[in-house]
């Protein structure tokens, strides 16, 4: 593009022609303009200079005459047609004269264009603006706005780009999935939702003195539990759960403590530096720390670092491990003793059985078992980092291990759970955790709490301890999982965890009734302490299982035992493993032990050289011939056959004893009278031992 230039002379002769050419301007018609009755109408006419323009010291008389010699001139001066351009009413003024405008003048096709354009038409009367229609032209453009802005309203509806959330006054409709679908679609205004929700809260601390005559509390709960969905990205079932386990401002408290993350803490390991010497070495690096509490005496709380802690020379030789604050706590509760032998039955990644073994210093024997093959090598890594040779690394079930191997002095079950407490760390529990998952993991875990327990040995000098704890604060996975084990279990109870800190476990919930020594157990949480969730409980083993501890549910002898112990609302409904009936006859099954017998037997006769199929020749009526009410028979055939003559056989000398309980009939080996006799007492047995069998089962 070329830069313009200073612009050429003007050339008047063309425009003259340009206005020749255009089409003529439309009549107009103009209404009477009001004059000042007090004057005559002669001089007003003539003395009255409003909309009129001095043009060359003449005033036209008439718009129709100076269009018309717009229309006919040839030769006039541009003023001419501007003058004329003013008394149709393009221009107005009072008394000033027009100046020369440069705009009218210029030649430019674009200029002109301009100036013709339809959108400047003068000949539309309500476009002019007078006293007489400006209150209707103002009217019209006020309705013309409103429609406008109630059309840009709805489109935004529509098009699910609204920005603010309707008021919760009114309480949602659950039932209508069209208005779930479309207020999930919507963008929540964060900073109105959590003024609502902190309204709410108040309203709900002092209900009586601040809440709506019009509204129930249900309302008021169900308007806030969508509010917290809304803002923290909570399921509505978890959500619905977590409240009901603290007070409204607590509740708050609780779901804010989950947005921030925990601070960085490291334990000390004490088998290789001291506390004081690891924080020295520590600082002199650039990292700011300080004790995390009065109650640990190995823990160290990160506030920055200017290296990255899992890769200093200190991390690398084993002087501490990052650990969470709130896993200290189980071990604490543990308390293992020098020389013993103890059990940790889900052990991955190994703070925990590190810890312990520190506690231990290295005497004694841990037995660190996980499930996971995987976790197990991480497991392993932290081991061998830490310097611990008390360790012995297995990969079980801890389901298995009462049959695995037992006797410990203490066992640590760190269930897995659904990590309610520990919402700061994966946010994805916030949605991915339904009903069937607080059905699932309770039964794992009381499973494996009944496997702790059976695992310990009762005799114990020094131990005989269970520690339980799960990194949740739902009471499904924490009171009513001990409440299960004081109930299979009647040789174990509760005993102080002997930590200085932490609220007291739950004694009555939502109208269950639990043991009041559920005292004892200590819950934690992130709002109040600082850590994450965290439960603990602690058994004592004072005697060994009985025989018959477990019962199927539903039979007498379990409702009996709950009616005794007051607590027949926790029952659990969970379907169990069907253990096997002791009976006196072993529960053994005939048909398979006739088998074995008559294997066992067909062996032996193969070690004497007796063919076993030659047996099953021999006739029965044979066999019958011999009772007990003939106890010289066998004399009396020796001594015909003795009398007999040789090589010749009498019919009533058909057998010949045999030693080793075996005879000949013709050449053949067949069994005995007291062979016979055996067999008849043994179909008795089975046959009174079935007969007992079915009497039991019927009972």
């Amino acid at each position: 593009m070329q830069k313009q230039g200073v612009p050429g002379p003007l050339d008047e002769s063309l425009v003259s022609r340009k206005r020749k050419d255009a089409p003529p301007p439309p009549e107009v018609t103009y209404k009477k303009r009001r004059t000042d009755p007090n004057k005559p109408k002669n001089s007003a006419a003539k003395k009255s200079t409003k909309g009129q323009f001095a043009t060359n010291g003449k005033t036209p008389k008439t718009a129709g005459k100076k269009a018309q010699q717009l229309v006919e001139s040839d030769d006039e001066h541009v003023s001419d047609a501007s003058d004329a351009a003013d008394d149709l009413g393009v221009l107005e003024s009072d008394d000033e004269p027009a100046e020369d405008d440069d705009f009218m003048d210029s030649d430019d096709p674009d200029v002109q264009r301009a100036m013709w354009s339809e959108d400047e038409d003068a000949s539309d009367a309500e476009e002019i603006l007078n006293a007489a229609n400006i209150a209707g032209l103002s009217g019209r453009l006020d309705e013309e706005a409103a429609q406008e802005a109630a059309d840009a309203q709805a489109e935004l509806e529509d098009d699910a780009m609204q920005t603010n959330i309707a008021a919760a006054d009114i309480p949602d409709d659950e039932d209508d999935d069209e208005a779930a679908v479309r207020k999930a679609t919507l963008a929540p205004d964060l900073q109105l939702l959590r003024t609502r929700i902190t309204e709410t809260t108040r309203v709900l601390t002092s209900f009586k003195e601040l809440s709506d005559p019009s509204r129930s509390r249900a309302d008021y709960i169900n308007s806030l539990l969508n509010d917290i969905c809304a803002y923290y990205g909570y399921s509505r079932f978890l959500a619905e759960k977590l409240w009901r386990l603290f007070t409204p401002q607590e509740a708050l408290a609780f779901f804010d403590a989950n947005e921030t993350p925990r601070p960085l803490v490291i334990r000390t390991n004490t088998l290789r530096t001291h506390r004081r010497d690891l924080a020295h070495s520590l600082i002199n690096r650039g990292v700011t720390l300080e004790p995390v509490g009065k109650w640990s005496k190995v823990g160290l709380q990160v506030f920055e670092s200017q290296v990255p802690l899992g890769a200093t020379p200190e991390y690398l030789a084993g002087h501490y491990i990052l650990q969470a604050a709130s896993s200290f706590l189980p071990v604490m509760a543990l308390a293992p003793q020098e020389n013993e032998r103890v059990l940790d039955m889900a052990a991955a990644p190994g703070g925990k059985t590190t810890y312990a073994a520190a506690l231990m210093r290295n005497t004694g024997v841990i037995f660190a078992n996980d499930a996971s093959k995987v976790r197990a090598k991480g497991l392993i890594g932290n081991i061998h980092r830490l310097g611990v040779k008390n360790t012995i690394v297995c990969h079980y079930s801890a389901l298995e291990f009462p049959k695995v191997m037992g006797g410990f002095d203490r066992v640590l079950l760190d269930a897995p759970c659904s990590g309610t407490g520990v919402i700061a760390k994966d946010q994805s529990v916030k949605t991915n955790k339904t009903e069937a998952d607080f059905l699932r993991l309770p039964h794992l875990q009381k499973q494996l709490l009944l496997a702790a327990i059976d695992s310990v040995d009762h005799a114990s000098k020094t131990g005989g301890y269970i520690v339980y704890s799960t990194c949740s604060v739902t009471v499904e996975e924490n009171e009513q999982v001990v409440q299960y084990a004081l109930n299979r279990r009647p040789n174990v109870k509760l005993v102080s965890t002997g930590l200085v800190f932490g609220k007291e476990g739950f004694t009555s919930f939502m109208g269950k009734k639990f043991h009041p020594s559920l005292k004892e157990t200590r819950r934690y949480y992130p709002h109040a302490y600082n850590v994450d969730g965290f439960y603990v409980a602690k058994f004592k083993k004072v005697g060994p299982t009985p025989a018959n501890a477990v019962k199927a549910q539903g039979s007498e002898e379990q409702k009996q035992n709950v009616k005794k112990d007051g607590d027949e609302e926790i029952i659990d409904r969970t379907p169990i493993s069907e253990e096997a009936e002791n009976d006196e006859f072993g529960g053994f099954s005939d048909s398979e032990d006739d088998a074995i017998i008559q294997r066992a037997r067909a062996k032996q006769l193969k070690k004497k050289g007796i063919d076993p199929k030659a047996t099953k020749a021999a006739k029965k009526p044979k066999e019958k011939e011999v009772t007990s009410e003939q106890p010289n028979a066998e004399d009396q055939i020796e001594e015909k056959a003795v009398k007999s003559p040789s090589g010749t056989k009498s019919p009533k000398v058909a057998e010949k004893p045999v030693k080793d309980g075996v005879s000949e009939v013709g050449g053949h080996a067949v069994g005995t009278s007291t062979e016979a006799q055996s067999k008849k007492e043994r179909r008795s047995l089975n046959k009174a031992g079935k007969k007992a069998k079915a009497s039991s089962k019927a009972k």
